[in-house]
This record gives C-alpha cells, structure tokens and sequence, in this order.
C-alpha cells in the first residue's frame, strides 16, 4: 500500500517481484527486483530495500532519513531514489541496481586482493567527486567503506547505505565573526564532553594519555598524545568550521576517525580520514590500524602511524596525509575536495571528465542468464519472504560476509 501524504515518488509492491536477495543488515534486506506489470522480462531490474519498522528501536527513524537524503541526490556517482512505500509495519525504497557488485569483492578478485595504482586513481577520483556534492548538500557522509561502494554496470562507482549520514547545520553566530583573521580560541571554553565519551576514551587509551588538556603534546617516537576537544580557528580557509559539529559516534571500527573515538565532535574531515583507510586497504589488501579487537582497533587509530612499504610516492604521501590524526591538518580540511584533487597523485586527471569514461578499470559482466532463468520460473514474493524470516533462526546459522565487519553506533545523532 502506498502512502499518498509521502513526498517521494510512489512504489506499489503488488506490482513488484523478487528475483534474488542482494544482502542482508541491521537495518533490513535488499531484493532486485522488477515491476511485472512495467517490464515482465526484467530487462530494467532496480534494487528494494525493505525495512522492518520494528527490528530495532530506531529502524523507522533511520530508514526515513535515508529516504529523505537520497530524494535530495542528483549526481552520476550516488544513487537515486526511484520510489517509496510504507506499510503499517515496513518501509521500502528503490534505487537502481549495481550489477557489478562491491568494491570488496572486486578487490578479492584481483591477484594478491588488492588493486593497482592506476585503478585505484580511478575510484579514489570518483569517490572524491561523490563526497564533495554531499559536502556541498552539508551531509557528512561517515560510512566509507568497500561495502558500500558499489560498482554501476557502466563501470563507475555508486555509493550506498545512507543512514549514518549527517546533515551539519550552519552555526548561528557566523554573522558576528571576522573571517578575515582568526580569533583568539583560547578564551573560547571547549564543547561539552558527554560522560560516556570520557569513560569510553578511559577504556580505550593507556592512563598516561587519557588527558583532555588543552595542548597537544609529542613524544618521544613523535606520536601526539590525545588532543583537547577544543573549538577550532574560524577562518576563510577553513569553511568547514562554520557548521555544528555532530558528537554522535558512529561508523565501522576501522574506518572511525581518531576524533569520533576521542569524542571530541567532527565535521567533514571524518570522510576524508576514511577515503585514507580506504586507500590503504586498496593498495595493502589491510585496513592500516587493524587489531585484534575493539579496543586495540580504537588503541592504534589515535597512537599508530600507518606503515608503508617500500619506497614512499605520491599515493602513499596522499594516504600518509589523509591519516593525519589531527583533522585541523588532515588534508581536505580546509578546502575541502579542492585540497585532494590538487596532490601530485591526480595530476593530470581530468576530473570533469570521469563520467564520459568508457573503458573504466572493469567492467561487470552483461550475461543475464541467471537472473532470466529465475524470472521464467516467477521469483518470489517480497513479503512472504520477510514472514518467514521473523521465524526463529536455524541452530545451522552463521553470519554472511556482510556482517564481518563490526558497525559501532553507540550514539545516533
């Protein structure tokens, strides 16, 4: 049943028929699907994510802010919102399908699982042009990972899962600021540390740099210890700070920014500090701060450096600099996007041109012959299949390779 009062294009799932379930996740399953009515032989087959406003206490507020956010997105690189339903107890969306996959298991599929160079120019460069219109929207993205980063039939990229994006406000008082000149911070008081985030940076940190002074200290192997959660200098270069900070802590253990694990609110620089791991794990097959749990993760985000190997050059100077731990210097602060694309490792790149870029690194394969078979024999219904999964789980259960990763959300916005 469709919702006649909702903003976004209408869905009706009656006319809608499964052909195989492309993934499951907290927040619920997504089918490709096609409409029987529109397209019988499913040569158009688009991507439905359905939701169960009752798996979780937050599940109806999360997936309406996703939908509200993609109704918003008209770019080449992120997804559009095709159409929308509500029931008394689901919510879907639809959204076109990547039929190439994620960029994780693209990357497995590459010799030694990891990707060259010049690939890697190619889907950083786009990624980039992604988060930079989110930036100009004021969304903080705070999701990068392989995962989500799916790969159009064309060959270019697509960024998905939205529910753990922000929407940064303007601050109320840029009006009454000088931007032509810093001002004097230090008579400014740091923002308020909630009390879970100083006894979760307790746990995480060793004793000796659980501090929240105001300075930034270095020792003697030239790791800074952690910083205050101080208000950053306002200025014409830095635009960033003239939106509110978020203190929610959210994201994927080893994709969290230092400055989300030490509390102290973030901005934009936190994309910029995942596209860095991102990069990493590209080039190395590893996130670079991986440990052997939670902590020891979190541990070596805010006192490790990342390690390269072999000679240094213009990718690892890039990923060096988005890793930086302070996000005043991390690179893309200040600029944003503009910062990146000027690094030595995109000269050259005509980025106005990614999009008429036929020959991408790869290109998914076009043989439909699977998903026409399950079309001849009908597919399946949507909602009897999500009736049968509120079923109790089978002891034979084992969780898939989309739950290998571990979402930290202690905090929602």
């Amino acid at each position: 049943m469709d919702n006649p009062t909702s903003p976004f294009p209408p869905l009706n799932l009656d006319n809608l028929r499964a052909i195989k379930v492309l993934g499951k996740g907290a927040m619920g399953t997504v089918f490709l699907v096609h409409n029987t009515i529109t397209d019988p032989l499913s040569l158009y087959p688009f991507a439905l994510k359905v939701i169960d406003k009752f798996s979780k206490p937050d599940s109806d507020r999360r997936a309406r802010w996703e939908t509200t956010v993609l109704h918003r997105l008209h770019h080449p690189f992120l997804p559009t919102l095709l159409g929308f339903s509500e029931t008394p107890d689901m919510l879907s969306y639809a959204v076109p399908y990547c039929s190439g996959g994620d960029l994780n298991v693209l990357r497995y599929q590459q010799s030694d699982h990891v990707f060259s160079p010049s690939a890697i120019r190619f889907y950083l460069a786009e990624i980039i042009l992604a988060l930079e219109y989110l930036h100009t929207l004021g969304i903080v993205y705070r999701d990068l990972k392989p995962e989500n980063i799916l790969i159009q039939q064309s060959g270019h990229v697509t960024l998905t899962d939205f529910d753990l994006c922000k929407n940064l406000t303007l601050k109320k008082n840029l009006s009454s600021l000088d931007f032509n000149s810093d001002p004097e911070i230090d008579n400014i008081p740091p923002p308020t540390q909630p009390k879970k985030f100083r006894q979760f940076a307790k746990f995480v940190l060793p004793k000796k740099t659980c501090t929240y002074s105001r300075s930034t200290t270095t020792t003697k192997n030239g790791l800074r210890k952690v910083k205050s959660a101080r208000v950053s200098p306002v200025s014409r270069r830095n635009p960033s700070s003239f939106y509110e900070r978020s203190n929610s802590f959210v994201g994927t253990e080893e994709y969290v920014a230092p400055e989300v694990v030490r509390g102290e609110g973030h901005e934009f620089a936190v994309d910029w500090w995942a596209l860095g791991v991102l990069c990493y794990e590209m080039l190395y097959g590893t996130t670079p701060f991986k440990g052997k749990n939670k902590k020891e993760n979190f541990r070596r985000i805010l006192m490790m450096e990342p390690e390269f190997i072999g000679k240094r050059n213009a990718l690892t100077d890039l990923i060096g600099k988005l890793l930086e731990k302070d996000p005043t210097r991390r690179l893309g602060y200040r600029r944003g996007a503009s910062e990146i694309k000027e690094h030595e490792f995109f000269r050259g790149l005509k980025w106005d041109l990614l999009t008429e870029v036929v020959r991408p690194p790869f290109l998914p394969s076009k043989d439909g012959t699977e998903l026409t078979e399950e079309v001849k024999r009908g597919g399946f219904d949507v909602t009897e299949y999500l009736q049968k999964l509120k079923a109790p789980p089978s002891p034979l259960w084992s969780p898939s390779h989309d739950e290998w990763r571990n979402n930290v959300s202690l905090t929602e916005f």
